[in-house]
C-alpha cells in the first residue's frame, strides 16, 4: 500500500499545510461512526473565570502565553478546576460544539475501554498473550505477547513512529485505512524487534491491536462498546465519531472525534480515581495502575519515539509528564492535549492545528515540551487563583 493511497493523502499532513479547516470536520472526510449523546448529558458548572498567565517559563526563557496560543493554531483551551470551568476559549475553527479530531488522546480513551472489559470479565486478566484473542502470525510482534506489554507500548514490535519521514512505519499505518487494505491486517503481520516488556517504543499499531483485542473480546464494536460503557455513564453532550478503516474497523489509534468539554471527561474520570457522579465507571486500582510507570523501561526519561529518548514516562496509554508532581496526559499529534494534574485539581484541554508539527522531529516544530511547560504552567497559576 502506497503513502498515496492513505485517506489523508489529500490533507497533506505533515507538510506544513495549514490543517484548523481540515480537523473541525474530518469525521466528514473519512468513513466513520456516530457515537450518540448521552440521555443524560453532564454540563460542567460554571466556576470563577481566571485569566492565563501572561507569560510562562520554558527552557529558561519567558514565552508569550498569546503568541504561542497563536503559533501553534490553537482551536481550543478548556480549563477545569475541581470539575467546574474556570477558563475556556476558542479560536479559528474551533467552537463548544466541534467535534476535533483527537489523534493519540484516543489511546487513553482505548485504555479505558480495556479497563471495563477486564472488569466485566471480557478479559480475564492483562497477563495473557493477546494473540488469545487476536490474529497474529506465528512469529509476529503479537504472538504470545501479554496484553500488559502492549498497553504499556512495550509490545517489541519494530516501529518508526516519524512523522517528517514519509516511508515511515506510522505513514504506513494510516494508508493500511483505505480501500484494498485493513488494519487488523497490518497489526497481525507487524514484525517483531526487541524482547517484549524491556523497550517502551511508541507505536501507534500497539493501539491498534488494543483496539482489535477489544472487538474480539467484547463481541461488539469498540462504537458500541463505548456508546454503553463510556460515553453515556460520562453523560456526554454531543455526538461523537470514530474513524474507520475500509473494513469498517475504528481507528483506534488516534480516529476519535469529540468536542473539548467531552474529551475533559476522561481527564476528570481519571482525577477522580474512575468515579463519576457518583458511579464508579472505571475501576479505581485500574486507574491507579494506567498512571504510574511500574518498570525501569517505563520510568521518566526511557521512552522512545523515532529513536529519541523522551523526558516522560508512560502507563497504560498515558503519558506521564515529569516534574514530581504525579501530573499525566493523553496525547495527539498537532498539539492535542487531555492534560490532569490532581495535584492541582485541575484538568485541561488544549486542542490545536499547529500547522509545523512534523515537519521535523524538533522542539522547534512540535512544540512538545513548550506545552508541557505551558501546561504545568496554567494548573499552578489555576490552583492559586481562588
Amino acid at each position: 500500500m502506497s503513502e498515496t493511497s492513505s485517506p489523508f493523502t489529500s490533507i497533506a499532513l505533515f507538510t506544513g499545510a495549514p490543517q484548523h479547516e481540515h480537523f473541525d470536520r474530518l469525521y466528514r472526510l473519512v468513513p466513520s461512526s456516530r457515537l450518540a449523546a448521552s440521555a443524560t448529558p453532564h454540563q460542567f458548572p460554571e466556576g470563577d473565570p481566571v485569566e492565563l498567565p501572561a507569560s510562562f517559563d520554558f527552557a529558561g526563557a519567558a514565552v508569550d502565553t498569546e503568541q504561542f496560543l497563536d503559533v501553534t493554531d490553537t482551536v481550543a483551551l478548556l480549563v477545569l478546576r475541581d470539575g467546574e470551568v474556570v477558563h475556556e476559549q476558542y479560536r479559528l475553527t474551533g467552537d463548544r460544539d466541534v467535534q476535533w479530531i483527537s489523534w493519540s488522546v484516543a489511546k487513553s480513551f482505548v485504555s479505558a475501554l480495556v479497563g471495563i472489559a477486564v472488569q466485566r470479565g471480557h478479559i480475564r486478566t492483562i497477563d495473557e498473550p493477546i494473540s488469545d484473542y487476536i490474529d497474529a502470525d506465528p512469529g509476529s510482534a503479537y504472538d504470545g505477547v501479554r496484553i500488559k506489554d502492549v498497553l504499556q507500548m512495550s509490545s517489541g514490535a519494530r516501529w518508526n513512529e516519524d512523522y517528517s519521514d514519509p516511508t515511515s512505519d506510522v505513514v504506513r499505518l494510516g494508508a493500511a485505512m483505505a480501500p484494498g487494505g485493513g488494519l487488523d491486517g497490518f497489526v497481525a503481520s507487524a514484525a517483531p524487534e526487541s524482547t517484549p516488556g524491556t523497550v517502551c517504543q511508541y507505536n501507534s499499531t500497539d493501539t491498534q491491536a488494543l483496539g482489535a483485542l477489544l472487538v474480539r473480546a467484547t463481541g461488539r464494536s469498540i462504537t458500541d462498546f463505548m456508546q454503553e460503557h463510556l460515553y453515556e455513564p460520562l453523560g456526554m453532550e454531543s455526538d461523537g465519531y470514530w474513524l474507520l478503516d475500509s473494513t469498517g474497523r475504528e481507528m483506534a489509534f488516534g480516529g476519535l472525534n469529540l468536542t473539548a468539554r467531552d474529551f475533559a471527561k476522561l481527564g476528570e474520570l481519571y482525577r477522580r480515581g474512575g468515579e463519576w457522579n457518583g458511579r464508579q465507571v472505571l475501576p479505581a486500582d485500574w486507574v491507579a495502575s494506567s498512571i504510574v510507570p511500574d518498570a525501569p523501561h517505563l520510568e521518566w526519561g526511557r521512552p522512545v519515539i523515532a529513536g529519541e529518548r523522551l523526558p516522560d514516562g508512560y502507563g497504560y496509554q498515558w503519558w506521564l509528564i515529569p516534574g514530581g508532581l504525579d501530573q499525566y496526559a493523553a496525547i495527539g499529534v498537532y498539539n492535542q492535549w487531555v492534560f490532569v494534574s490532581p495535584h492541582d485539581h485541575v484538568t485541561i484541554v488544549k486542542l490545536s492545528a499547529n500547522r509545523t508539527y512534523g515537519t521535523t522531529m524538533g522542539e522547534d516544530s512540535s512544540y512538545s515540551g513548550t506545552h508541557e511547560a505551558f501546561l504545568q504552567a496554567v494548573a499552578a497559576h489555576v490552583s492559586t487563583t481562588r
